[in-house]
């Protein structure tokens, strides 16, 4: 891995080609491939390598003799143990300390970690043979159709040699998206009208992206091995397809995720959140990568379908991608009994739109910690002994940073306020000594921070930019944890929230900044009751003074930038030009309508079990269409990706599994003939009809899709149970 290049949003077309192949050039897999991965620091030498791990020891080394050194006993004060509250107030403010400092150590051994840890997967080609679907979703009224219309275009010109069709995923069923998708020559899919899949909550929740997937992959999702998938707001480049499905030949891989980044990056805001990603998308996750347990990302990903219907299909949560890909790290693959995994490409395979407003910002990031902290309140605990040691050390570092972040300004705050109003210091030292080993931590931090800017895989960061502008948007977010911190604590009701796009996007009001101007109003409080009580000084202020000029912050840069205009970019004119930049793109991209569906197939489900009944708008059942499919001769089967044969399907579609490890059921039969009476004392048995399916003859061996590994066809008509490395006797639990 080379160090990335160095370019500037002015580059162009040209640099976004360049970083979507920064994991280097697509190889030949070998048999019994499984993914492999090579080091960032390799291209850097051993010189280089032995550099940062000093300094990143050192860093850790430095942090921790600060903690210890802040936590010694000599530095309690003295306090009066006539007052009960005033003995109650000191050990609060000392345990409260060492909380925050702790967890300051814990993000400064995350990062210094994943700077030693981070590697890269090494492409290989992908198999033509695997059947692939590209979804998007609209919610009309939240998102423009235009904007909607360009990623569907950009989509159209992803590259794959084999089955490969545009799904666009429509929560309004609205008669304008209907008609662009026909005009555009992609299919469309709505869940409006069926109360299956509309439930309150749920994998089928209304009115959330998971319930819209969810639906998706319930009805059609037998039809396709993998799905690629990006938000409507971000565009795909034409070699999307060719940088993320070669992973999937190896059969444990559940799914691949690239990094996310925003074109419209002429803005304050936007410029911040494309910066602040910086250590997540360049280094932790990459970091993932030696743990085979990167996180699922929604902005662009692929996903095998039947890793997908193992769970259950997505997890019904605000932020419903980091809790689906813990799911999936969580559970083996039913057929090889190795864990799924997922493999992190720094290749940059789509390119979006950031927030280009406060309000959106601050959404997103509400969004963002409320579902980490949701995570953390329930399944993160019950999956954790299922994760093994490593993905559990992983998942505990990266979890730590929204706690962190909220439980220090939440703990700093009530601190100051304790000390200005009441005299509570907790810990005496000399306040000099202090702030000079606090900069000296700092220091080691930053010096970290900006030595990995060398592995950045934005095409939009600065040339050079040591990513102050993220690590203070990062700063200026910390009221915006802690109120998601509070409201999680106190069990209040959370939403899914569509971010607006484009010309929806939120205008900035005072309002926007509620929360920050209520800390504002606590610390500027404590700090005037502080010189009216006596206890003001210079020292103890400085904490409380730099709080109140952070929350004050955005506020300030709102009014200094209220009249430049918002950005009118998007990430449809880059993959343009990428486009017509590329010849090989150009003589390779387009590809002819697939709209001419089969009608007269009965419906199938992929995730519940059951038969579903389309409806349209009025309630009233409507006809299905469905995507045709490869013919297949008479009597085959066609064998799924990564599930080994089991009894041959009817020649009218393959069955794929509904509840974790359960067949699906077959389309209802014609009514059986009556049975005939069970002698006495023989055992009953229950008719399974699922199971129980009529033998077809096979014409012969058939190579499996995707690359993967030939598995003997199964003797008996039944499901073969799932392959565990214990002797064949051996029936795992199914659930």
């Amino acid at each position: 891995m080379q160090d990335s290049p160095t370019i500037g949003p002015e580059t162009g077309a040209f640099a976004v080609r360049d970083f979507s192949q920064l994991s280097g050039t697509v190889t030949e897999p070998g048999p019994g491939y499984r993914v492999s991965y090579r080091g960032v620091h390799a291209s850097s030498g051993r010189r280089s390598w032995l550099l940062s791990l000093l300094i990143i020891t050192l860093n850790v080394a430095f942090e921790a003799a600060f903690v210890y050194w802040l936590l010694r006993p000599g530095h309690a004060p003295e306090i009066d143990t006539t007052r009960p509250w005033t003995v109650a107030a000191n050990v609060f403010v000392i345990a409260s300390i060492a909380l925050v400092e702790g967890l300051r150590l814990v993000n400064v051994f995350s990062l210094s970690l994943a700077s030693m840890l981070a590697r890269d997967p090494v492409p290989v080609r992908p198999d033509p043979r695997t059947r692939v679907a590209f979804l998007t979703t609209i919610v009309p009224g939240k998102e423009p159709l235009e904007m909607v219309r360009a990623t569907l275009q950009a989509a159209r010109r992803i590259r794959h040699d084999g089955v490969f069709h545009v799904w666009l995923l429509d929560e309004g069923d609205d008669p304008d998206v209907r008609a662009m998708c026909l005009a555009e020559g992609v299919r469309h899919f709505s869940r409006k009208g069926v109360p299956e899949y509309n439930q309150p909550t749920g994998h089928f929740k209304a009115k959330t992206k998971h319930g819209n997937y969810n639906a998706w992959v319930d009805r059609y999702g037998h039809r396709y091995e993998v799905f690629l998938s990006v938000d409507p707001d971000h565009v795909p480049l034409p070699n999307y397809a060719e940088r993320m499905l070669g992973y999937f030949r190896d059969p444990d891989v559940a799914f691949v995720v690239g990094p996310q980044c925003y074109a419209n990056v002429d803005n304050f805001v936007t410029k911040g959140a494309e910066s602040q990603q910086f250590p997540f998308h360049s280094v932790i996750q990459r970091a993932a990568n030696a743990y085979e347990s990167s996180m699922l990302v929604g902005t662009n990903n692929a996903i095998r379908i039947d890793a997908l219907v193992c769970i259950g299909g997505l997890a019904d949560s605000i932020t419903e991608d980091m809790a689906t890909g813990l799911a999936l790290h969580s559970r083996r693959n039913p057929v090889t009994g190795a864990k799924w995994k997922s493999v992190y490409t720094p290749d940059v395979v789509a390119v979006g739109e950031g927030p280009s407003s406060w309000g959106d910002y601050f959404s997103q990031q509400l969004r963002w910690s409320r579902g980490t902290f949701q995570i953390l309140s329930g399944p993160f605990w019950k999956r954790l002994r299922r994760l093994g040691p490593g993905r559990t050390l992983h998942y505990t570092l990266i979890t730590a940073f929204y706690p962190s972040m909220a439980i220090g300004w939440i703990l700093g705050s009530v601190n100051a306020v304790l000390y200005l109003t009441m005299g509570v210091s907790g810990i005496v030292v000399p306040p000099q000594l202090w702030l000079a080993l606090y900069v000296d931590a700092t220091a080691f931090q930053l010096w970290v921070y900006i030595r990995n800017r060398r592995y950045n895989v934005s095409p939009y960061e600065e040339e050079n930019s040591p990513g102050v502008r993220g690590m203070a948007m990062s700063v200026i977010s910390a009221p915006i944890y802690a109120s998601s911190l509070i409201a999680t604590m106190l069990r209040r009701p959370v939403k899914f929230v569509v971010t607006p796009k484009s010309d929806a996007a939120t205008r900035d009001r005072l309002v926007t900044f509620r929360r920050h101007l209520q800390w504002s109003l606590l610390l500027g409080g404590a700090l005037a009751a502080s010189v009216v009580l006596g206890y003001a000084n210079v020292d103890v202020m400085m904490w409380p003074a730099l709080s109140l000029l952070i929350s004050l912050t955005p506020v300030l840069l709102w009014w200094l930038y209220s009249d430049v205009a918002r950005s009118a970019a998007t990430g449809a004119g880059v993959v343009d030009a990428a486009v017509d930049a590329d010849p090989v793109v150009l003589a390779r991209a387009d590809r002819p309508a697939d709209l001419d569906d089969d009608e007269d197939e009965p419906p199938h489900t992929s995730l519940r079990g059951v038969p579903v009944v389309p409806r349209d708008a009025g309630g009233g059942p409507r006809a299905a269409v469905l995507p045709r499919r490869r013919p297949v001769a008479a009597g085959a089967s066609r064998p799924l990706p990564g599930l080994p044969p089991t009894a041959p399907a009817p020649v009218d579609g393959p069955a794929r599994f509904g509840p974790p490890f359960a067949p699906r059921p077959l389309p209802p039969a014609p009514a059986p003939a009556p049975r005939s009476e069970v002698p006495a004392g023989a055992p009953r048995t229950r008719p399974r009809p699922y199971l129980d399916r009529p033998h077809v003859e096979q014409p012969g061996p058939q190579a499996p899709p995707g690359g993967l590994p030939r598995v003997p066809p199964a003797p008996a008509a039944r499901p073969s149970p799932r392959p565990r490395p214990d002797p064949p006797e051996t029936r795992s639990d199914p659930t």
